[in-house]
């Protein structure tokens, strides 16, 4: 399957399992959604069950808060990550705090998808990687797959959640994995290990890292695009790293962080998102605060930077093959 395919996958089974799951959004009951991750579901649940919205990011979160509250598991579609933004307070005053400020009376069973990251020339206002926003706030979980197979499991978890959990879809690799050569051609899901996907249910536990490849080198912090463009600079470099893939960034699998930092000694951190308060910034701080006495070399940040996502110079912006590779043989020639 395709990352597509595998989260409307994910979407039918739960859809099929429970009832309450409903799924609304702009443009994602007779269209299908943008990027067809919807699509079919109108057809074969109902017009009560898949419904269009206007356009109003604040009114959809609202509604959904509304809808959790009543018994529903809403999963409302924010059609890109860019415009989550007026749908912000609904998340952080209420849905984040709903099982809080009614002691466990209500709880608010959320999913609001979203695709995110550049290398689409989506430009400005279709290119942001919010993700640092919402690990900031408690209360709420934050969820971003890079494979097919980890996007439908995922999915299932965070829709049988009893508290909101934001879903970010990496747009980059929907329909294939990407190494981060734009010159490169397209690639498929078709022959990678991650685009098997098992038909029916499964889940992937929220809160657990996935040990990529195991190494010695050091230990490389990735998460969605981000892990096949880390994972091909390596292999072309031919150096032995660790790369553990994130999946959840909150609650984050700070075990599998420290045992691999604290067998590795060096770590690099990579984030498509700004620099400036990315979430590469919190890893930095885990991996000082907790394995400062196994460290070999200064934590080194590869990320996006701080400016608004250029269209024109979109591939300078993201953290490619060049820069990444530049703090690969800055951590291998560096010692603390």
């Amino acid at each position: 399957m395709t990352m597509i395919e595998a989260i409307n996958d994910a979407l039918d089974v739960m859809m099929g399992h429970d009832p309450d799951v409903v799924i609304f959004g702009e443009d994602v009951g007779y269209f299908g959604g943008v990027f067809r991750a919807t699509a079919g579901l109108q057809a074969k649940y109902g017009k009560t069950r898949v419904f269009d919205t206007p356009i109003n990011e604040c009114g959809i979160i609202g509604a959904a808060v509304g809808m959790a509250a009543y018994g529903l598991r809403p999963v409302p579609e924010i059609q890109f990550a860019d415009y989550i933004y007026p749908g912000l307070d609904q998340l952080i005053s209420e849905a984040a705090r709903l099982r809080y400020r009614s002691a466990g009376e209500f709880t608010a069973p959320i999913t609001v998808r979203s695709p995110f990251g550049g290398g689409i020339f989506g430009g400005q206002t279709h290119s942001q990687s919010p993700e640092a926003l919402f690990t900031h706030v408690s209360g709420l979980k934050t969820v971003i797959p890079s494979t097919p197979h980890d996007a439908k499991g995922l999915l299932i978890a965070a829709i049988e959640d009893n508290d909101p959990v934001i879903f970010f879809e990496p747009k980059r690799i929907y329909n294939g994995p990407f190494d981060g050569y734009y010159d490169h051609p397209s690639k498929t899901w078709k022959n990678h290990p991650g685009g098997q996907v098992p038909e029916g249910y499964y889940s992937i536990p929220l809160g657990k890292a996935r040990t990529v490849r195991e190494g010695q080198a050091m230990t490389v912090l990735v998460y969605g695009t981000m892990v096949h463009v880390a994972e091909a600079v390596l292999a072309e470099k031919g150096v032995d790293a660790e790369i553990i893939d994130l999946r959840t960034l909150w609650p984050l699998d700070i075990e599998a962080v420290e045992k691999s930092v604290q067998k590795t000694g060096k770590c690099l951190v990579i984030h498509e998102a700004t620099r400036t308060s990315g979430f590469g910034a919190e890893l930095v701080s885990l991996v000082q605060e907790r394995c400062f006495y196994h460290l070999e070399a200064p934590v080194e940040r590869v990320t996006g930077f701080d400016t608004p996502y250029p269209h024109s110079l979109e591939w300078a912006y993201f953290p490619g093959p060049v820069r990444i590779g530049e703090a690969v043989d800055r951590l291998l020639n560096s010692e603390a």
